[in-house]
């Protein structure tokens, strides 16, 4: 997301409150000087970022053939903790902001709850402190701006590295391990409006009665689902489809579609889930997703009739979005496979196994160019439910949304807003879950998407 002015007046402080920007900066508070707060933990982060596999991979490229200095400051302070980057390294020491490329900075009460052993949202990230939908005054990129999104891999690593010198891991859970695997994947033709004829590839498991069709996020594939599709529970009582969208993962490119060029809209998207409920003979599924797939079930449930579904489950949606983009998804200027995983890597909660999180960077990594982009048209106001929500009939198809409590791109207040406009309709926030809920902790999610499962079957009967 594109870096903006710190003009904004108002600072949301750990407790809620909306206090003036200006009032919080006082030099009496050990976090105005970041550096000196962390003096102890500087040292720890460097020692550590010489061994660190992740921070290895970030840095080690012929391609570095000069260093980068960025830097890290609490707003008003003329002292900063400078990262020197150079090919197969980078060094962490204090220094003069004046000789970083750009600085990161916030005020001392948002890098206090960042530093936080297990931080509350959206602090769980730069990225989230810098907002979308959650604004807060004080957070400012000082300097080069393209600078700054070419090195996001490497500051975002920097930060973790301090956050543990300094107040130790975050608590994380452990995935557990497993030698089965249920899922089978196919390739089917279907047709849909506007993206018309393609060959798309979907995955599918279990062999219950009740049929779901999952749907990934934007920029992304059904490969986010794997967790939930093994799940001994889900594997008793569902059949489970997860469809790669055209152009996505696995599935083959759409007629007409021009590499970069790839857009998203509502027609396209409720034609193309359509074509695949037909094509595969499913009664009644429910439709579930996340993010703009959180949206679309929205605009499923308002035109079910045409779908097929018997119910949706929203994850992450609302009936609208209104927030600035930002333009280095698809960028000539910036290498997408690091910037856009690194953009969403901070949506996740994290106390998510590490093992997850890092799967759903692999999978933000490895799409074409343009085509997470091109699905954020649709997610960034190409949709437009609010005056369609109190028209869903949740006799005929259920609406159940869950929403990850550490999302703050579409946050559980913009969720349970919507959901208050939908007759009949339910919300419940998911705790230790942000933006990728079903690829975070799929232990976790699976007994939030059963009461949803449950309600939808009950409601319908």
């Amino acid at each position: 997301m594109p870096p903006r002015s710190s003009k904004r007046q108002k600072v949301n402080g750990a407790n809620g409150a909306v206090k003036d920007a200006a009032s919080s900066l006082n030099p009496a508070d050990p976090w105005a000087d970041l550096p000196t707060q962390l003096e102890s933990a500087i040292p720890k982060a460097n020692a550590v970022a010489k061994s660190d596999g992740q921070l290895d991979a970030f840095t080690t490229s012929n391609a570095i053939t000069a260093a980068a200095t960025f830097g890290i400051k609490s707003a008003g302070s003329n002292n900063a903790i400078l990262v020197k980057v150079s090919n197969g390294e980078a060094t962490i020491h204090a220094g003069d902001p004046k000789d970083a490329l750009f600085v990161l900075t916030a005020l001392p009460e948002q890098w206090q709850e960042f530093f936080r052993q297990t931080p509350v949202a959206p602090y769980q990230s730069y990225w989230g402190m810098f907002g979308m939908n959650i604004k807060q005054g004080g957070i400012e990129v000082v300097g080069d701006q393209v600078a700054f999104a070419h090195w996001t891999h490497v500051w975002r690593r920097s930060l973790e590295l301090l956050h543990d010198a300094f107040a130790g891991p975050t608590p994380a859970d452990e995935e557990p391990e497993t030698d089965v695997d249920h899922i089978v994947g196919r390739y089917v033709y279907i047709r849909s409006p506007v993206w018309g004829k393609c060959k798309v590839f979907y995955e599918q498991s279990g062999e219950g009665e009740q049929e779901i069709v999952f749907l990934h996020t934007a920029g992304s594939d059904g490969r986010q689902y794997h967790g939930v599709m093994n799940d001994e529970r889900m594997l008793k009582g569902c059949k489970m489809y997860a469809l790669d969208l055209p152009a996505h993962g696995r599935s083959f490119p759409y007629e007409g579609y021009w590499p970069g060029m790839h857009t998203n809209t509502e027609d396209a998207y409720v034609g193309c889930i359509s074509a695949f409920v037909k094509k595969l003979g499913l009664d009644k599924p429910i439709i579930c997703g996340a993010s703009m797939a959180g949206q679309v079930c929205l605009a499923v449930a308002a035109r079910c009739d045409e779908v097929g579904a018997g119910g949706t489950i929203p994850l992450q949606g609302s009936d609208y979005l209104n927030m600035e983009r930002q333009w280095n998804d698809r960028s000539p200027y910036v290498n997408q496979a690091l910037f856009n995983p690194e953009w969403i890597y901070g949506m996740m909660s994290p106390t998510a196994p590490l093992k997850n999180r890092q799967l759903v960077w692999h999978l933000y990594s490895a799409q074409a160019y343009g085509i997470f982009h091109g699905d954020l048209d649709f997610y960034f106001g190409g949709w437009d439910g609010r005056d369609r929500m109190s028209s869903i009939d949740t006799k005929k198809c259920p609406v159940y949304m869950l929403t990850g409590e550490y999302d703050w791109s579409n946050t559980p207040a913009m969720s349970q807003a919507t959901c208050d406009k939908i007759p009949g309709g339910k919300h419940q926030a998911m705790k230790g879950l942000g933006h990728f809920p079903a690829t975070e902790n799929p232990r976790v999610f699976v007994g939030y998407l059963l009461d949803a499962i449950s309600h939808i079957q009950s409601t319908r009967a």
